[in-house]
């Protein structure tokens, strides 16, 4: 998984963070909750306030 791949790593926030609003986390909290992630293979400098926030939009449609 990397950055683009703003679906899958909804799902996969979804699944390790079931009680967190996507709504009220902080873009330097989700930053590091992906990076975190298992599957994940990104590296830490290549992202950007856009793709977090693509990302919050994309984990906030998956709980719903």
């Amino acid at each position: 998984m990397n950055w683009t791949d703003t679906l899958d790593i909804a799902i996969a926030l979804n699944e390790a963070h079931p009680d967190v609003d996507p709504q009220w986390v902080r873009f330097t909290d989700l930053h590091a909750w992906v990076l975190a992630l298992p599957e994940f293979e990104g590296e830490a400098g290549t992202s950007s306030e856009k793709i977090l926030e693509a990302i919050q939009m994309a984990w906030l449609e998956e709980r719903d």
